[in-house]
């Protein structure tokens, strides 16, 4: 298959000419189903030591959920594009509810030491890990695909992937928020909100979602491989950007904990709130930054690693509260420079039927790194605080000198 450098205006880009007012719709959906999934991130290191769980026990049940992620992204990326939307969201909707009312149940249980240890593991890897992670690996793609499906040009693109990276930074601020909030009641409290929000999200798709025209449909959709040379220069630095962030997201629970000797509650609390400041930065980043730049998805890349170069690097040592949270926040931004050109840069290259196999591929990318950081960022922390933060940080440093130095970036730069 021939290299694109223009966005496809074969016949079979025909179909593109499609109103772009579900898009709102979509982001909403993609809001609740990460706000749901960011009220956990603050409680989830004193939830652990609640229940009896190790740090380690906790990294493989979010390394399984990103498994799971791997496995069925492309599936979910071409599904939307050959099903529709509507179908795909009612299925993962339904499934991500029902994992998470159960592991609610099963917390909750745990936190009054009526399950053994083992078996709530068990239950934790089933529900949170196999369960929730299948389900949440349809809604970026679906709503990226989407908007690939729909936009005529760099900019309009790059505008509608930012957007989809600006409403996961506001799910980050406002899971900050209900999570370290409601942690502050009770552990069970930020819990029990997650699968509240995935119902809304469910009843908002069935009756307000409208499904495409069958002539829209695709009912083959090509798949992309990873050795595509249109693509996988992209995917090899969103996944160190991933690594990177994953590195940090699930410990800094834990380094707040043990760096300024908190209860388990008000952890929650802080935590909550220095995720607060990731989730500022990328709203800043995706909703004012990218859109008012105008920068290629090459230049975003590169302004965006360097920035987050600098938070790792104030993260490693201890200054104190006011440097931590000004480091997740320059992490936060970088990253929300660098994600909308990490996602649409690679779209530029493509026809439309291999737009929703791309979008699975990036989530697939995206969950592969979420394998590897949390088992290995656990496993590093144990062995010494902060060695994982300086894995990150070198992570984060080599990203940023590879969209610097590869020419698939300059030509990113010349779209």
């Amino acid at each position: 298959m021939t290299e694109k450098t223009q966005l496809d205006t074969s016949p079979r880009a025909d179909a593109k000419q499609q109103p772009t007012a579900q898009i709102p719709l979509l982001l909403t959906t993609v809001f609740l189903a990460y706000l749901g999934q960011m009220t956990l991130n603050p409680i989830i290191a004193p939830l652990a030591r609640e229940v009896g769980l190790a740090e380690w026990q906790i990294g493989i049940t979010i390394s399984t959920a990103a498994i799971m992620v791997v496995l069925s992204s492309q599936f979910w990326g071409r599904r939307s594009q050959s099903w529709g939307r509507k179908p795909v969201l009612i299925a993962a909707l339904g499934l991500a509810t029902f994992a998470m009312f159960g592991f609610s149940a099963i917390a909750g249980l745990g936190m009054q030491s009526l399950i053994p240890a083992g078996v709530l593991f068990a239950l934790f890897i089933l529900l949170r890990g196999v369960g929730f992670g299948s389900a949440i690996a349809a809604i970026p793609p679906t709503a990226q695909a989407y908007i690939a499906d729909v936009t005529e040009d760099e900019a309009a693109r790059t505008k509608g992937m930012a957007g989809v990276g600006a409403v996961q930074g506001v799910s980050m601020i406002g899971g900050a928020l209900v999570g370290g909030l409601l942690a502050g009641f009770g552990l069970i409290w930020s819990i029990l909100a997650v699968p509240l929000m995935l119902t809304v999200a469910l009843v908002l798709v069935i009756f307000r979602l409208q499904r495409e025209p069958k002539h829209q449909l695709i009912p083959e959709p090509v798949k992309v491989k990873v050795s595509d040379p249109r693509v996988w220069p992209f995917l090899l630095a969103g996944f160190g950007m991933f690594t990177a962030l994953g590195f940090m997201q699930v410990l800094i629970g834990f380094i707040i904990q043990d760096r300024f000797f908190l209860t388990a509650e008000i952890t929650g609390v802080v935590t909550g709130g220095s995720l607060l400041a990731a989730g500022i930065g990328m709203v800043v980043a995706q909703a004012v930054i990218v859109p008012r730049s105008g920068w290629s998805p090459g230049t975003l890349l590169r302004v965006g690693t360097i920035t987050a170069v600098v938070g790792f690097l104030l993260l490693i040592p201890n200054f104190g509260m006011g440097i931590l949270i000004l480091a997740i926040f320059l992490i936060g931004l970088g990253l929300g420079i660098a994600m909308p050109g990490y996602t649409a840069g690679p779209t530029l290259f493509m026809h439309r039927d291999e737009q929703g196999s791309l979008a699975g591929l990036i989530g697939a990318t995206n969950g592969l790194t979420f394998i590897i950081a949390p088992t290995a960022s656990t496993l590093l922390y144990g062995t010494w605080q902060p060695l994982p933060i300086v894995v990150g940080t070198a992570i984060m440093a080599l990203v940023a000198l590879f969209v610097m130095i590869h020419p698939r970036f300059h030509k990113a730069m010349q779209q």
